[in-house]
């Protein structure tokens, strides 16, 4: 369709903080209905990027196309969930209010068992899990009416099994419900898994290092094996320069 978007476009983008240049005419795409994982070492502007993307933080200059007209949704590292509220109630929060209320009863039903929460509906956060709260985190987000969701490291920290599963329950999420994702980690393992398209930046200035697309299903991933062997090796030696 003429005039349709159909990628989120950062151009020529500068940011200084705390002196340092973290972005100087940098550029940078992603396509809708994608997962995008982006890769980088500590301190290169990662969290930084999400943020402008976000409005949260203005970019010195630069030219953002896409982003005013779509509404976004975080996941953040701290799942940041209200205490004074159970889990089905902390989902059903983000829910617009012009909503029937049996019909935010049903959608926030569905996100619960698709994050495999039934058991702990009635739980309130102090009750749950580290990997608990940030399944309910991602349940509010895809709750939340929005085009885009930014992840900042939201598996930074949890144990290999329990990231492994929080990596399955969000894969299954996303394909019932292909928002845009832009997804922020250090775990090369984690954007393999996940990634439409894995892009590695450099130390600041960011510049992208390589951008790699994943084109296999999900349930056929494996880092250590097959072709996605060769590009964990690649991505490594990426974030080593």
């Amino acid at each position: 369709m003429e005039g349709l978007i159909m990628s989120l476009e950062i151009k020529a983008l500068y940011k200084n903080f705390d002196k340092i240049s973290l972005f100087s005419d940098f550029n940078i795409s992603f396509q809708e209905g994608t997962i995008t994982c982006i890769l980088g070492p500590s301190g290169c502007g990662k969290t930084t990027l999400l943020n402008i993307m976000g409005g949260i933080i203005k970019p010195d200059s630069g030219q953002l196309s896409g982003f005013n007209e779509k509404s976004i949704s975080y996941i953040f590292q701290d799942p940041r969930l209200l205490p004074w509220k159970t889990v089905e109630e902390n989902i059903e929060f983000v829910l617009k209010r012009d909503i029937p209320a049996e019909q935010r009863h049903k959608v926030t039903g569905q996100l619960i068992r698709l994050m495999e929460l039934e058991d702990f509906a009635g739980y309130y956060p102090s009750r749950l899990s580290g990997g608990m709260r940030q399944r309910v985190s991602i349940a509010r987000a895809f709750a939340y009416p929005s085009d885009v969701i930014l992840m900042d490291e939201p598996l930074k920290g949890l144990d290999i099994k329990l990231k492994l599963n929080l990596v399955r329950v969000f894969s299954r999420m996303w394909q019932a419900d292909k928002r845009t994702v832009i997804f922020v980690t250090h775990d090369v393992d984690e954007a393999l898994l996940l990634g439409s398209d894995v892009i590695v930046l450099s130390r600041p200035p960011a510049k992208i290092l390589l951008n790699r697309q994943i084109d296999l299903p999900f349930e056929n991933r494996s880092p250590d094996s097959g072709s996605l062997k060769e590009m964990k090796d690649s991505l490594i030696d990426a974030l080593g320069n």
